[in-house]
């Protein structure tokens, strides 16, 4: 699985971007879970279609694809992600992001999908926070206890592993963000947590490579 990790929405890089979306497979799949806190709904619809007009300039046919539809149904959510190219994950509360996943299946999926060369994940802000192995630190910028779900589950701090470091988007960046994640980083770096820092603008541009499920 290729991986295009941008601080904040499409990044700078985007003659990378377009090369790493798969040649036989142009749909993409926009996950808005990490959004499901705001009771904001206009904002929301306007943020989400700013985002889908972004990814449809590449050249992709966007499917919003919400998890909350598959909440218990991890079958029908790992079908309906093989029609996928790209995956498409955008930023908001990465613990609210990571119950979504849970609930839906979607972390145990993507971690089977993260063999397959031919798909590209992106995302930004909190949709590249989750695949570090922990969360921590990031409940620094992040409510933990955020739960728009109902279920009363406690907080998961256990991310999915895709990458082998923590990630610090909006890194001395103008985003209202910016000041906490310095926080972030004290945080990470006294705990000895190895860690990558992205200024608004940046992505990380890699490959993941498993011969084994996690």
């Amino acid at each position: 699985m290729n991986l295009y990790l941008s601080s904040y929405k499409l990044g700078n890089d985007l003659k990378t971007l377009k090369g790493l979306i798969p040649v036989g497979n142009r749909k993409a799949a926009f996950i808005p879970n990490a959004l499901d806190f705001s009771t904001d709904s206009e904002r929301r619809e306007k943020s989400e279609r700013s985002d889908i007009e972004d990814l449809s300039s590449l050249g992709l046919d966007v499917e919003r694809l919400d998890l909350r539809d598959y909440f218990g149904l991890q079958s029908a959510l790992e079908t309906k992600l093989g029609e996928f190219g790209v995956i498409w994950v955008r930023g908001g509360n990465a613990f609210v992001l990571r119950r979504a996943m849970k609930k839906s299946g979607f972390d145990a999926i993507i971690r089977r999908l993260s063999r397959n060369k031919e798909l590209l994940y992106g995302g930004y802000s909190a949709g590249i926070c989750v695949l570090a192995p922990t969360l921590k630190g990031i409940d620094l910028v992040d409510d933990p206890h955020m739960d728009p779900y109902g279920d009363t589950s406690v907080a998961s701090f256990e991310g999915l592993g895709i990458v082998e470091y923590s990630i610090v988007p909006h890194y001395r960046s103008d985003h209202p963000e910016s000041a906490n994640m310095e926080k972030v980083v004290e945080y990470l770096e006294k705990n000895g947590i190895r860690y990558k820092t992205l200024r608004d603008g940046d992505a990380i541009v890699s490959e993941v490579s498993r011969e084994s499920d996690v």
